[in-house]
């Protein structure tokens, strides 16, 4: 099982509104808005990186509103 972060920054005024958008999508297990230099976090679980790495680009950075983000994955030890 893989896990990733992504920070993600959007258009003021948007925030709720791109946190609805992404809450509910596959292999999101949590969204929370954030006060701070970002404004959103999302944590993904999917069977691999490589799928994490394909919501973001496919699916998160798709959400108009969106600026910019940033994908931290989780590391296994």
């Amino acid at each position: 099982m893989a896990v990733g972060y992504v920070l993600i920054n959007v258009e003021p005024g948007k925030e709720h509104e791109v946190y609805l958008a992404v809450k509910d999508m596959e292999h999101v297990s949590d969204a929370t808005l954030l006060f701070g230099d970002h404004d959103l976090i999302v944590k993904l679980n999917a069977d691999s990186l490589a799928m994490i790495a394909r919501a973001v680009v496919e699916s998160i950075r798709q959400i108009p509103g969106i600026i910019d983000t940033k994908t931290l994955a989780g590391a296994e030890l």
